[in-house]
């Protein structure tokens, strides 16, 4: 029988440490989707939600707007922009359909942007703001 000592009982454990924090991390992403995805009392989860808003508000959507909302969501990381974009114009699109808007407006943007994302990414909204030149003082019952 072989004994585990020195230098690759290190190794193993390390291994062990690493995969099982790894897969932690996996489940925890995969469950908090997992609970995105459960329906609701209206039969309709957060993320039919979000689809059905974006998709309703798609043809009000300007050229200029579209790259404000792009332009924002800049600092997020590559890896989650698809997800950040998607719920943030959902929120927009929530709000202009409630607003009756007819069209999606750089102030329905920034609130939107507001409303969806967590108060900790605040900040990187206003340095963005601060760049674009545009004034965060009607927003800041918001923030």
């Amino acid at each position: 029988m072989y004994e585990l000592e020195g230098w690759f009982l290190w190794f193993i454990m390390f291994w062990v440490v690493v995969l099982v924090g790894l897969f932690a991390i996996g489940g925890f992403f995969m469950f908090r989707k997992f609970l995105k995805k459960l329906p609701k009392e209206d039969g309709k989860s957060d993320m039919d939600w979000e689809e059905y808003y974006v998709n309703k508000t798609r043809h009000l959507w300007p050229d200029d707007q579209k790259a404000l909302l792009e332009d924002l969501v800049s600092p997020v990381p590559e890896l989650f922009r698809d997800v950040a974009r998607h719920k943030i114009a959902g929120k927009i699109g929530e709000l202009a359909l409630k607003e009756n808007a007819d069209m999606i407006t750089q102030e329905l943007v920034i609130r939107g942007y507001i409303l969806a994302t967590p108060k900790r990414d605040h900040k990187f909204l206003r340095k963005k703001l601060s760049d674009l030149q545009i004034s965060t003082t009607p927003y800041e019952s918001l923030f």
